[in-house]
């Protein structure tokens, strides 16, 4: 498997520190709101990483953390009049439930901040004797920048660079512009530790230093492309001026997410959360548009967008269904198919998989997808091949391809008649058609069939076409959808 690490800012071939093993660290959130969409993309990108790596045959220990103490976190508490811990209760609960709906499967170890304050403290001391940090009279700690003459090595800046846009905020006590807070000395009305240095809190960066210190070094490291500096900068720094050991060996980031074609902002109001999103939309959609380019790329949010998403995800699962359908059979043909068609499809669900070594390149597996979702459809629609020994097989490959779109993607893994249900409901829900009116039109239509009232049937379809929704007759019964 080839991995685009951006330490050495290129694909690398992905070799465990330990063999068999992965131990992977993720930045998770920060618990003072919902989730928006950017998160959403993050946990996924890293959800479809780990089955992949567990589909190799390798054993993945998955950290993700919540930061639970941080100044929007008590902002918002005093904001609200609450403790700061029932805010950060709330929205890492919210959390679980949103990546729930999505699908994303809990990571094995979740540590909070707080749980790590001991550590942290720690880690702070042996940074200030190892000369790497300094205590200031006023009780905050600073990590010495120049101290680690690696700095800069993850973002590619250099001192030079980070020097011109440093500034020394009123009332800080910094030897150098460049340093940073990895202990902060606790001002009125926040939550405070004792420590060495007075009552205090950590700072962001230190935190993640500690809750991954455990499992270093790690194999992976990732986030969103927004903490590479200077998070992830700072991290490393940290890390490894204190154990004298590499951090990690691949750092994994994922690409933006804009709105349309602007930068998500509540200032903006263009601010997606999930929550937000799902309203309109099933959650399985949210998770196919969002795997639909590389992880790396840019993604520009828009309902046009989620729309195109949900007409490909029909497709597949149409075809799922359809599939499914034929293979009820009783009779099969010796009819052999193509050879052409068989050349075509041998190297399908190769590809598949090939895709997912190669960087993790989600858009592409899901064209290889399509490519299956046509073949077979070419192949359902010839009555004279479809009935074939050969075809059967060919089905119920395709079947056993889409479980493994679902352990690896998290995708097409639902019953296609139960999904096609939901999203027929919910599509006609944001038209403001009454689903419950069109099931009563069908439902008079099956008995006017049945008494071969086939004027009445037609009229009822001709009421049901006026309410935008087109209905087939297919030997399972009437299909409806919307036109």
């Amino acid at each position: 498997m080839q991995l685009y690490n951006s330490l050495g800012r290129k694909k690398e071939l992905f070799v465990p520190v330990r063999p068999g093993k992965v131990q992977m660290y993720v930045c998770g959130i920060t618990a003072y709101d919902y989730c928006h969409i950017g998160h959403a993309r993050s946990a996924l990108v890293f959800d479809v990483l780990a089955r992949h790596l567990r589909r190799l045959g390798l054993k993945v220990l998955f950290v993700r953390n919540f930061t639970d103490v941080d100044d929007k976190i008590i902002n918002r508490a005093q904001r609200e009049q609450r403790d700061w811990r029932e805010v950060a209760q709330t929205y890492i609960d919210a959390f679980h439930e949103d990546m729930d709906r999505l699908g994303v499967v809990r990571a094995d170890a979740e540590p909070r901040a707080t749980d790590y304050i001991p550590k942290i403290i720690e880690l702070c001391a042996k940074l200030i004797a190892e000369g790497a940090a300094y205590a200031t009279p006023s009780g905050d700690v600073y990590f010495r920048v120049r101290a680690y003459p690696a700095y800069g090595k993850l973002s590619g800046r250099s001192l030079d660079e980070l020097l011109s846009g440093a500034r020394v905020a009123p009332g800080e006590e910094k030897e150098d512009p460049l340093d940073f807070a990895v202990w902060k000395a606790a001002k009125p009305g926040e939550p405070f530790w004792e420590s060495p240095w007075g009552k205090g809190r950590p700072g962001w960066h230190v935190e993640c230093s500690a809750m991954s210190a455990p499992y270093l070094p790690l194999d992976i490291h990732g986030g969103g492309q927004d903490l590479v500096f200077p998070h992830h900068e700072n991290e490393i720094a940290q890390s490894e001026a204190a154990c004298h050991c590499e951090l990690a060996r691949y750092w994994i980031h994922n690409g933006f997410v804009q709105v349309n074609a602007e930068k998500m902002s509540k200032s903006l109001g263009n601010f997606k959360t999930i929550r937000d999103i799902l309203q309109s939309y099933l959650p399985e959609t949210l998770r196919f548009f969002l795997l639909g380019k590389h992880y790396r790329s840019p993604i520009d949010f828009s309902a046009a967008g989620m729309d195109e998403a949900e007409k490909a995800q029909h497709r597949v699962y149409a075809s799922l269904l359809a599939a499914r359908q034929a293979l009820t059979r009783a009779k099969w043909k010796k009819t052999p198919l193509p050879p052409a068609l068989l050349e075509e499809w041998r190297p399908l669900a190769p590809s598949f998989a090939a895709a997912l070594d190669d960087d993790l390149n989600t858009a592409q597996a899901l064209g290889q997808i399509f490519s299956q979702v046509r073949l077979v459809n070419r192949l359902l629609e010839d009555p004279g091949l479809r009935a074939g020994e050969e075809a059967r097989a060919l089905l119920e490959a395709f079947l056993a391809n889409a479980r493994e779109w679902d352990a690896q993607l998290g995708l097409f893994g639902q019953e296609p008649e139960a999904f096609l249900n939901a999203l027929r409901a919910l599509r006609a829900r944001r038209r403001g058609i009454d689903a419950a009116q069109v099931e009563a039109l069908l439902e008079e239509r099956r008995t006017a069939r049945a008494a071969k009232d086939f004027a009445r049937s037609d009229s009822l379809r001709q009421a049901l076409q006026e309410l935008g929704v087109s209905v087939r007759d297919t030997p399972q019964g009437q299909a409806w959808d919307l036109e």
